[in-house]
């Protein structure tokens, strides 16, 4: 909306897209226009056949009239980061999608491996955490008016200080592509990638998969109708260096983000309020970039992609076929589940470990040391594993609540590399004082962000545990932490006890049972005892409170837990009918093997207090139990098939 109001007058980008009261309301009664008599001529005019497409999807027969409305959502989130954004308007790209140059260029500068522009700001400066860049290829990005090309980099405190060395170093890595000229190796890595994914892609909903034929009608040709907005076809470096030749720095529009803006901007956006400020670039860069400036040495293309998987056949299976995972491997080190999946029939595997340590529930430290620990691990993954995320392998690093848990997944044939490459980096693990400082300072904001909300607040308080912490526990661990007192020595002691764990894995897919046996266990150095225990509540009524650390927060929650299980949604009970608050919810809980239920409210300080509330919970299990006793077999077993059919499929193993 800002940028669309900093163009030109007259420019149809600078109207106002979303509505509002004073557009669809104020402005029209001032100018005597009926809002409605208009919205009635602008539909009988454009509402017509000559200028829609219709895509039907069924089953069944397709000679019936469908017509399906839509309306979107549209909301705005502000939060408390350093972003820079850096824009160029460009001429319409929407003639070369068989080429995508835009893409072709986006996929280079959001390139994170090696000789890339992120990583040059994070190793040599740290003056940058993430990097984003391209186009949407569709709606206020690209039109018939003009393409949109926008990067966006999200900066460190000390980035924020020196934005313009940070849009510098962007500038320098746009003026290689354009020395350097396009590269056909890079142009057919990224044209096989979208096949992959094309060819090996889940199936899409029927409503958004018609829909998006629909908008490709009005843009493609007829053979390109189903691909044409994925699919890589005609390599034309001509077009490629065309469209690069437009990112000159003096094309560019610096948008500056961060709340250390306030106070600083006296200008108002018209429809949304947002407030602003406009100035011209200084003097001192914009002569740097006037001119033929040098380029940087350390920014280079990215060398060729490992990862890329070739082989996608489907190997032969060599164990029986079961609905879930069997135990293959016991030993006291650790333990494997393996299951082949015969069903969806895709050359991919999942893969999960969970490292489970003694060491990591003994105190809130250790705890602390392991979000540190896993917070550090994937910064130093993030350039060597680039070109395995390029490929469509993930991985997935979480501080677990008893030690640490990897998950891999994509194709099997390249998988067996990204895991190689991750366990040599758990056990070689590094890294500076700088990126210490840094993840403390982001482990602050993140401790701090949850101790403010009464919601979160409320689930980290862990009762049912025997060794049990929260997040203000480890604000006081983290502010006692430096790099020279804790040196490496410290992280690693909780990294050595993760290392070599109890171990338990869960594999399936694409990959037979003597491959995964193949992996192998060392004996521990040291018994590794870990017992998974929760309290036994006593059959009585027990009441915790808390006091919330934001005293500006008028919210309070209610989370009643039961050592029982039961699953009814109370929305209309406690929302609707007793109108306790907006958020209204019950969970399943599984707390290391002992099931349980919840019903959490979150209601307003000022309206009602917890007791009232915890009152009313009780008055919904009453009504509860008595429906349940009216309930029926026919009526239960309704039940049980409806949850079948909105279960995930197996593949839901994998998140």
């Amino acid at each position: 909306v800002l940028l669309g109001s900093l163009a030109r007058p007259g420019h149809p980008m600078r109207k106002f897209f979303l509505g509002n009261a004073e557009t669809l309301k104020h402005e029209p009664k001032k100018s005597n226009i009926d809002f409605y008599t208009r919205l009635k001529d602008f539909w009988q005019n454009y509402y017509s056949a000559p200028y829609m497409n219709l895509v039907v999807q069924s089953k069944g027969n397709t000679r019936y009239k469908f017509c399906i409305f839509f309306l979107s959502n549209f909301w705005f989130d502000f939060s408390n980061i350093h972003l820079l954004n850096i824009i160029w308007a460009l001429s319409p790209q929407e003639r070369n999608y068989r080429v995508k140059p835009l893409r072709y260029i986006s996929w280079l500068v959001g390139h994170e491996g090696k000789d890339s522009i992120l990583s040059f700001l994070r190793k040599k400066y740290l003056w940058a955490v993430a990097l984003s860049g391209g186009n949407a290829e569709t709606g206020f990005e690209q039109n018939s008016t003009y393409s949109i090309f926008k990067i966006s980099v999200t900066l460190t405190s000390e980035g924020y200080e020196h934005f313009y060395e940070v849009a510098s170093v962007v500038f320098q890595y746009m003026k290689m592509l354009q020395k350097v000229g396009p590269d056909k190796r890079i142009w057919k890595e990224i044209q096989k990638i979208n096949d992959n994914e094309f060819s090996f892609q889940d199936q899409v909903g029927p409503i958004n998969y018609v829909e998006n034929i629909c908008e490709n009608m009005h843009l493609f040709c007829k053979q390109d109708f189903l691909t044409g907005n994925q699919l890589l076809f005609d390599y034309k470096p001509e077009v490629i260096a065309e469209a690069l030749d437009l990112f000159c720095p003096q094309r560019a529009n610096l948008c500056l983000l961060s709340t250390n803006n306030e106070g600083k901007c006296p200008l108002k956006e018209r429809w949304l309020e947002m407030q602003y400020s406009v100035e011209d670039i200084e003097q001192y860069w914009a002569a740097v970039w006037a001119f033929d400036f040098e380029l940087n040495p350390d920014l280079r293309h990215p060398e060729e992609n490992e990862y890329l998987a070739t082989d996608f056949s489907l190997k032969a299976p060599d164990f029986p076929e079961v609905d879930y995972p069997v135990k293959v491997l016991n030993t006291p080190q650790g333990c494997m589940w393996y299951r082949k999946d015969n069903k969806f029939r895709k050359p991919e595997a999942y893969v999960h470990f969970h490292l489970i340590s003694p060491e990591v529930q003994r105190s809130a430290e250790s705890i602390v040391l392991l979000d540190i620990f896993v917070s550090i691990l994937p910064l130093n993954l993030s350039e060597p594993a680039c070109g395995a995320d390029i490929a469509k392998l993930e991985y997935k690093l979480v501080a677990g609540e008893h030690g640490l848990i990897i998950r891999v997944k994509g194709f099997s044939h390249k998988l067996p590399l990204l895991l190689q490459l991750i366990i040599d980096h758990l056990s070689d693990f590094s890294f500076t004082p700088a990126v210490f400082e840094m993840i403390k300072e982001e482990l602050k904001k993140t401790y701090f962000n949850m101790l403010i909300k009464s919601e979160v607040l409320a689930n980290c308080l862990l009762l049912l545990s025997n060794c049990h912490w929260c997040h203000s526990h480890f604000m006081l661990y983290l502010y006692q932490y430096f790099f020279h007192s804790l040196q490496k020595e410290t992280l690693f002691l909780l990294c050595l006890s993760v290392r070599q764990p109890l171990f338990v894995s869960i594999k399936e897919k694409n990959v037979k049972e003597e491959e995964i046996l193949e992996l192998q266990f060392t004996p521990l150095a040291h018994p590794c005892p870990v017992q998974f225990r929760v309290v036994d509540l006593p059959n009585t009524h027990l009441l915790c409170k808390v006091k919330t650390f934001n005293k500006g927060d008028a919210n309070s929650e209610v989370t009643v837990y039961y050592q029982m299980h039961m699953e009814e949604p109370c929305f209309s009970f406690l929302r609707t009918k007793e109108t306790l608050g907006y958020h209204v919810y019950p969970a399943y809980r599984n707390n290391s093997g002992i099931i349980g239920f919840s019903i959490s409210v979150t209601t307003q300080a000022t309206k009602h207090n917890s007791e009232f509330v915890d009152k009313k919970i009780e008055e919904f299990l009453l009504y509860f139990e008595e429906k349940m006793k009216l309930l029926t077999e026919d009526a239960f077993h309704a039940q049980v098939i409806r949850k079948k059919q909105s279960s995930k499929p197996p593949q839901a193993l994998c998140s």
